[in-house]
């Protein structure tokens, strides 16, 4: 009696089953071992597939000897006693087992009419725990591939956590660099720069993928075409999530007009309001009723005690509010009472209360005390006014202007040259990432904590914001209307955002400014001459030897 046994005796910790034996000269069932352990590969799908290499199978008989014999029956032996095991004559796979592919491949008869059969390229799941452990240490490895995204912000508008928990959030394979500039205007005046002068380096701000731009440098950026328009933004749930009203105002055409036929150019990330601050022991001495309005701004009592920003929009606008017209004013001889005349009288008037317009030095003059009253943006004011004592900062009754910083896509593509580094390749496939990261409702805390002044954009709604408690606990408070800086509901109705003008408006503007009495420049030498000498008093605190 003759026995076939067609497998090499290799010990492997999982054999694969057993197959029946088409042979009926031969034993019931044949054993079968893999040869080799299983060859982890890669394929272009996401699955990974366990392929075990192809055995290799010969139909030439060899004599057998004295120990083919002997090993021969006790491989008999073996299958004898798992056949006895056995339920049914044809085994079942194991429950971990996964058969991805069988084929069936017939070879040559034996000199004793016997067949074989083999099945070829079987793939197989190793146990869960395997997978697990293999895939942890992939994803330990590192890759030459990776996404970049660089911005160029606004320093103090973006909160330090963003940065930290969208790097976690993106993995290994994220390189994020950011850099921040002192001012809109410097981040402006570096893209321009950069269109005109063709003085292009890998760290210009226009080689960023994405930046700071306040909205009212918007409509020039877009008409110089130094930004471009963010594209699919229809489909972005970050767009879906944004109220009307910041749909139509960042809707605009290639003359950066708001056109609801437009494309929008620009994502909000945070905004403010324009605000009054004024110091409440001065006005306590001396008996001064609190102010409430922008018509405040016009009491005798205060006359030379105001600091302003010299934004024309702001000046003529909070004229414009005092009269009961509105910031965005189109034709002032139609629009408001008494027309340009009116306007350049109040003008006037404002001007003669106004110490010093100065959009570096107005805070500085109030903090040193030359001025008791302080108007400019909240981003600026609030803080400033949390480091002072005895300082309430208001939202004007008859409502404000607002301001929004938001990301923009410099129009790099558009220049030809190889100087800008990766930036040439095109924007980044993050920037809805993080223009949506940045939107979501868990960003809103650093604003509701007061770490960075200002508001997401999902609380320009009408809604009262509550803040909890244990977010101001043991924090100085702050007499003031804005809440979480946003104003209050009544109020945040009759607010507005600064839509462009046209020419034939801004020509008004300029006369109008052109006719105001400017108030005494020595005040800005005075105020540079506090900074130097407190400058040298800190370095002769810091180095007494230094003289």
């Amino acid at each position: 009696m003759s026995f076939l046994c067609t497998t090499n005796l290799s010990l492997h910790p999982h054999p694969k089953f057993l197959y029946p034996n088409p042979n009926p000269k031969s034993p019931k069932f044949l054993l079968q071992f893999p040869a080799k352990p299983p060859i982890l590969r890669f394929s272009g799908h996401r699955t990974i597939s366990f392929r075990s290499p192809a055995r290799q199978t010969t139909s030439r008989q060899h004599p057998f000897t004295w120990l083919q014999i002997a090993a021969t029956s006790a491989v008999l032996f073996f299958g004898l006693n798992v056949q006895g095991c056995l339920a049914a004559s044809s085994p079942s796979l194991p429950a971990n087992t996964v058969v991805a592919a069988q084929e069936e491949s017939t070879v040559d008869q034996d000199d004793d009419g016997g067949a074989e059969r083999n099945v070829d390229n079987v793939q197989m799941n190793e146990d869960k725990e395997f997978i697990a452990a293999e895939f942890e240490n992939w994803k330990l490895k590192t890759f030459a591939l990776s996404v970049p995204l660089r911005i160029v912000a606004l320093r103090g508008s973006v909160p330090p956590s963003w940065i930290k928990d969208f790097i976690q959030s993106q993995g290994r394979r994220l390189r994020f660099r950011v850099k921040y500039l002192g001012s809109l205007e410097n981040i402006f005046s570096d893209i321009s720069a950069s269109f005109n002068k063709r003085n292009i380096g890998p760290m210009s701000a226009v080689a960023s993928d994405i930046v700071s731009v306040g909205d009212s440098w918007l409509s020039f950026a877009i008409k110089n075409s130094i930004i471009e328009p963010l594209r699919g933004v229809e489909e972005q749930d970050w767009f879906k999530g944004l109220s009307d009203k910041w749909k139509v105002y960042l809707r605009r055409n290639h003359e950066g007009e708001i056109d609801p036929e437009g494309e929008i150019w620009a994502a909000p990330y945070r905004w403010g309001s324009m605000v009054i601050a004024y110091k409440k022991s001065k006005f306590q001495k001396h008996k001064l009723a609190p102010i409430e309005d922008w018509a405040d701004l016009w009491r005798p009592e205060l006359a030379g005690r105001i600091s302003m920003v010299d934004s024309p929009r702001e000046v003529v606008g909070s004229v414009l509010k005092y009269m009961g017209a509105s910031y965005n004013t189109k034709n002032i001889d139609l629009q408001v009472p008494g027309g340009k005349n009116a306007v350049q009288q109040n003008l006037a008037l404002l001007g003669k209360q106004v110490r010093l317009f100065d959009s570096m030095y107005y805070l500085k003059t109030f903090s040193m005390g030359d001025a008791w009253v302080a108007v400019g943006w909240s981003s600026d004011v609030l803080p400033i006014a949390k480091r002072m004592s005895n300082v309430a900062v208001v939202v004007p009754k008859s409502g404000t202007s607002l301001w929004a910083d938001l990301w923009a896509i410099p129009a790099a593509t558009k220049l030809e040259t190889n100087q800008i580094g990766g930036r040439i390749r095109g924007p980044s496939p993050l920037i809805h990432q993080w223009i949506e990261f940045c939107l979501q409702a868990a960003r809103a805390l650093p604003f509701k904590q007061e770490v960075i002044p200002g508001a997401t954009p999902s609380a320009i709604e009408n809604s009262v914001i509550e803040v909890p408690k244990e977010l101001t606990k043991g924090k100085p408070k702050l007499d003031t209307n804005l809440i979480a800086g946003v104003p209050p509901p009544e109020i945040l109705t009759k607010c507005e955002f600064l839509e462009p003008l046209p020419d034939a408006t801004l020509s008004d503007y300029k006369l109008l400014i052109r006719t105001m009495q400017i108030p005494d420049p020595g005040l800005i030498h005075r105020i540079q001459h506090y900074i130097l000498s407190t400058f040298h008093t800190f370095r002769l605190k810091q180095h007494p030897k230094v003289a």
